[in-house]
This record gives C-alpha cells, structure tokens and sequence, in this order.
C-alpha cells in the first residue's frame, strides 16, 4: 500500500485529470431516474395538474389589467358601469391571486413529497447495497469517499430533482403558456422581444457542459477532503497524526484541495451570474420595445393601451421562470452527475451474496457443527480486476497485486472439537477463519458447515451459526448494553449481565458511572485493550453460535485477564466447535488439533507432543514463542 501522502497526491491528481473533469454521464442515468419515479406517477400526474393551473392562472391575469385599462379606465366619459368593471376586474384579479398563491403551495409540497420520496428511496438503497459489500470493498475504499456518496451526492440529488420539478417544470409551462398569449396579442412585438432568445439558449447549453465538468470535479475533490477529515478525525488517526504527523504538509494539501473547490464555485458563481445578467439585459431590451413599438401602434389605434400594459405586464412574468430556466442546465446536470455518481456504487455487484434457492442452515446445528476446508484455495482480488475499478478514482485506497494466500487447503474440525492455527505472520491463518463465515469466497474446493457448503446455505444463518472475535474488536460509539445487544436484539440486562459473568467482565462494568448505559466512546477508546476484547467476547456469548472463530481474541490480554477469560471460554466452548489463531501458549495445549501454516499451505499437523518431536516448523516456533511464553506465564510476566 502507498504511503498515505503519495496516496493523497494520487487521488488529488486523479481528481484534477481532464479525464475525470469531462467525464459525461453514464449511459442511461436520464432514464433510471426516470424509471425510479414510476411509483409517484400519481403524485407527479397531480404536481402537473397543479403546475398547469397555476400557469393558466398566471397567464390570465395580464388579460385582467387589460379588461380594466380598455373596459374601465380607458373609457371616456366614464360611467358608473365602467366604474363597476373596474371593481370587477380588481376583486377578480385580488382571487386569482389567493389561487395562484394556494397553487403555489401545493406545488410546493407535492414537488417535496416526490422528491423527498424518492431520495429516501435512493438513499436506503444505497446504504443497504454498501452494507451487503465484501470486505474486500471496504478494504480497498476510502469511508470518507462512500460517506461523501451517501451524504453529498445524495443530497445534491435531493435539492436539484425537488428543484427540477418545483422550478423546471413549472417554468417551462409558464413560459409557454406566456408566449402563446403574447403571440395571440401581438405576433409581430412578441417575435421582436424573443428575436434574442437563441443566443440565450446557446449560451445556457454551453455553460451547462461547462458546469457539469466542474462539478464533477468539485464532487471528486469534496469526496477526497472528506475521506482525509474521516480519517484524522478518528481517535486512532489523531492519535497517529500528533505522535507521528507532518501537520504544516497536512494543513497545506488540506488548503490545496480546498481553495481549488473553493475556484470552482467562483467559476460556477460567475458563469451563472454571467448568464443571469445577459438575460436581465435581454429582458430590458424586450421591455423597451414593448413601450416603443407598442406605444407607437397604440398612438395610431392600432393596439390599445390595455393590450400594450397586458404585454409589458406578460414580459415582466416571464422573466422570472426564464431565470429558472436560464439555470435549469445547472440544476439538471447536477442532479444528473449526483445520481451518476450513486449509480456508480449502486452497480457495484456483492462478489459475496445468496445464490438463488440459498437453504437457511437449521437453527439446531449441536453436534453436526463439523467444519471442513476441502482443496481450498484463495487469492484476495485485485481492484483492478473488481467491480470497484469503475468507481471514481478518490474511492480506491490501493492497487497492490494479487497474490495467493490459500493452496490446497484441506482439514476437519469434528463437532465440539478445537482446532488451532499456528504459523508466521502472512501464513494465511486469519484468511481461514474469514472463508468460513464467508467474509470472501473460494477461488477453488469448498468450505463447510455441518456437511453444507457455505456457498449453499443463506448468509443471516450461516453468520448466525458462526461467532467470531477478531484480534482487534470493533465498539461503536454507544453504550456498553448497545454493543453487547448488537449481536442479539431480544436479549434483556438479565442475559447481559450473564453474558459480561462468563467474560470476567461484570465486576468492571459494575463499577463504571452509569452501568450498561455508559458510552464507551470512540472504537471502545475509554476501554483497555483487555476490557475490550472481553466485552467482544461477551458479545458473542449472547449470540449463542455453533462454531466460534477466535482470531487470536486473547493476544490483548495480561496473563491475569488471559487466564479468567480461557475459564470462561472453557465453559462456553464446551460441545461447540472452535476454530481458534493460536497466539498464546495456553490455546496450543487445549487444542484437539493443531495446524501449521506456511506461505498458505498446511506442512504440518497434529497434537502438541506430536508435533514437537516431529521437529519441523512447529517445533521451530515452539521454541522460539510458545516457550518463551510459557516462561513467563509461569514466572507471572505475562504479556501486558
């Protein structure tokens, strides 16, 4: 893996390159979107109803003043039914207006209601779908990078699709609706005043292209500053960053990438604003041959004054759903580039998932719990050969080449039985204990449970029968109850507490501020490693499993916490089949079997004294590790 500079500069690069920058959308984004909405067609058919109304009421109210100025005011000598007219036309203006206001509001809720509504639909989509990843997913992405797709992009694509339809559609009726008006009062001034209205078009369709590339830009760069703030904002990274840090470099490639962002929104500002401008002059100009023209055909009879008014009055309504317009390009293509971009991880295909007609292992497994690697072999994938090389590049953590790590891997752990693993590091011993709950799959053989091929059987039973305790616990910013009651919904405080007995736990937990309510803080940071990794333990116990996979879940622990923790697991092992990493010298004695790997294969096999005479690898290790162990466990310095 890259030096976490050199991967930051990678990233940033890659961001920047003008590959990334004009990357278009993909082929039918326009169209999944637009199937997404098919389940508010009724809600949408409604929301279009209400925009046609509200258009209709808009465009009727100029003809009103027009009614008044020609029917009423304009004429001479007035009478008191004119004068009546015009009270008339006021009070009938006054209630298209308190309509046009209500439509108003119930656009405005209906278009919120669609677009709230489909967002929550993308975005528990997206969760869901990033939750069922692979391991490997998570360990050749970035969390800020997904965080950043959860959260930006799916927000982006809020505001812009709600936008869409309160601004876009509403507009583009309106101004249709204003035109043919305008058109049936007078052609030849109507012509006149749009005669400008391509170059704007032009000029929208160019600034369009040009803000979706920077967009996508400022999308890759907001996604990397994310990812790096995730990453030195945990306790373990501004940990790692104090102690050991460069914080002036930080800071400075922090200021790079953020006065870039910070480039492309005056970029954007300004090309909106620009276009913003160019119609409001536009708009001057109409108004100004609205009054020329018009007030000279009207001084010759040929327009009446009333008509002249109602055009000026049609001109000044449409510059505002022409401004929408103007930046529908903007809010269109950055809707689009946000769905794009959540498409992307959406597309994304579990490499681990259930098979069609995956069986649920029998709740009751008891004595058939036998594990069995059969001929397996595995290799971690190569991003570049994954799924995961589609995504933008900000999200990929490394490109180191594949090697295999299994080859010919062939045992059996009998119900109720141990087996440990023993080996040097990179032996392929924590990939076992991975393959069995099907954390990755096989390239070749088959890995089974109870005579089941783990491929065969659905993944909530067979991570329900299998329990397992990794060398470095993961707790949840919650509390104590919260990270036991993970692993089973429906336990009380009662089989809590019981849980916590069996782990030589209950004791500290009693004595901390508030009990099973205290917060144990980032990754359990307000917990010692021991405290930690008993209370893993614990969490395990309430799951009741099986088969119990512990990589080497003791290797945290003083001789003390060790030796009250294997009592524990003594009892809570009994009749359950274990797989368990050696790391003490306690664990290699107690198993019924003992593997030993090398560079992925099993060379040797067999009991403790077996073993030892055999005088090969184990023995080596023996005498080097478990012995130097075994002393200090029995002169009390153990490892602390």
């Amino acid at each position: 893996m890259m030096p976490e500079h050199a991967a930051w500069r990678a990233m940033r690069a890659a961001a920047r390159d003008p590959s990334v920058a004009k990357a278009g959308l993909s082929p039918g984004t326009v169209r999944r979107v637009l199937s997404m909405s098919v389940r508010y067609k009724w809600k949408l058919l409604a929301y279009l109803l209400l925009v046609l109304a509200g258009a209709i009421a808009t465009a009727i109210t100029p003809l009103l003043y027009r009614f008044v100025i020609n029917d009423g005011i304009g004429v001479s000598p007035p009478h008191s039914s004119h004068l009546g007219l015009v009270t008339l036309g006021a009070g009938a203006i006054a209630v298209l207006a308190i309509l046009s206001s209500a439509l108003l509001l119930a656009q405005r809720y209906l278009s919120a209601r669609i677009g709230e509504g489909l967002i929550y639909d993308l975005r528990t989509r997206v969760f869901d779908h990033i939750r069922a990843m692979p391991i490997s997913f998570f360990m050749q992405s970035r969390t800020g990078a997904l965080v950043s797709r959860i959260d930006s992009d799916v927000l982006g694509a809020q505001r812009a699709f709600t936008s869409v339809l309160s601004n876009v559609v509403g507009s583009a009726l309106t101004v249709a609706i204003t035109i043919a008006a305008m058109l049936a009062l007078s052609w030849q001034i109507t012509l006149l005043c749009l005669v400008l209205l391509p170059v704007l078009l032009a000029s929208s369709r160019y600034v369009g292209r040009r803000l979706q590339r920077i967009t996508r830009e400022s999308y890759n760069l907001n996604a990397i500053m994310t990812a790096v703030v995730t990453e030195r904002f945990n306790v373990a990274g501004a940990l790692l960053a104090q102690l050991f840090g460069r914080p002036e470099e930080d800071s400075e490639r922090f200021r790079e990438d953020a006065s870039r962002v910070r480039d492309i929104g005056v970029t954007s500002a300004m090309y909106s604003q620009g276009f913003l401008v160019a119609l409001t002059l536009v708009a001057s100009l109409a108004t100004a041959v609205v009054y020329g023209l018009g007030g000279r055909l009207a001084a010759e009879g040929v327009l009446s004054v009333g008509t002249i008014v109602a055009l000026a009055s049609y001109l000044n309504r449409l510059f505002s759903p022409l401004t929408a317009l103007s930046n529908a390009p903007v809010t269109v293509m950055s809707a689009m580039v946000s769905f794009d971009r959540i498409f992307e991880v959406i597309d994304l295909p579990p490499e681990v998932s259930d098979k069609p007609g995956a069986i649920a292992l029998p709740s009751d497994l008891g004595s058939r719990a036998a594990v069995e690697f059969d001929n397996v072999s595995f290799s971690y994938p190569v991003p570049a050969e994954t799924s995961l090389a589609s995504l933008a590049p900000e999200l990929t953590l490394s490109n180191a080449p594949a090697r295999p790590v299994l080859s010919g891997i062939s045992f059996r752990v009998e119900p109720g039985q141990m087996a440990a693993l023993v080996g040097p590091s990179g032996a392929g011993k924590t990939t076992i204990c991975q393959l069995l709950p099907r954390l990755y799959d096989v390239d070749d053989g088959a890995v089974r449970l109870a005579g089941f091929d783990v491929r065969d059987v659905t993944l909530a039973s067979l991570r329900s029968a299998v329990g397992m305790v990794t060398q470095d616990p993961h707790l949840f910013h919650d509390t104590v109850r919260a990270n036991l009651a993970y692993a089973r919904s429906d336990v009380d405080d009662e089989q809590i507490w019981e849980a916590l007995e069996a782990a030589q736990l209950a004791d500290m937990v009693a004595r901390l501020p508030e009990g099973l309510a205290t917060v144990v803080g980032d990754r359990g940071y307000r917990l010692s490693g021991g405290e930690k990794q008993r209370l893993a333990i614990a969490r395990v116990l309430l799951r009741q499993p099986a088969v119990v996979v512990l990589d080497e879940a003791t290797s945290h622990l003083d001789s003390e916490s060790e030796a009250a923790v294997q009592r524990a697991l003594s009892t809570v092992l009994a009749g359950r089949t274990s797989l368990v990493i050696a790391h003490r010298f306690s664990t290699v004695l107690e198993a019924d079997q003992i593997l030993v790997l090398n560079e992925g294969c099993i060379v040797e096999r067999g009991t403790h004294e077996d073993l030892v005479s055999l005088g090969g690898l184990y023995s080596d290790l023996y005498s080097t590790q478990f012995a130097v162990q075994s002393q200090a466990d029995a002169t009390g310095g153990g490892h602390r």
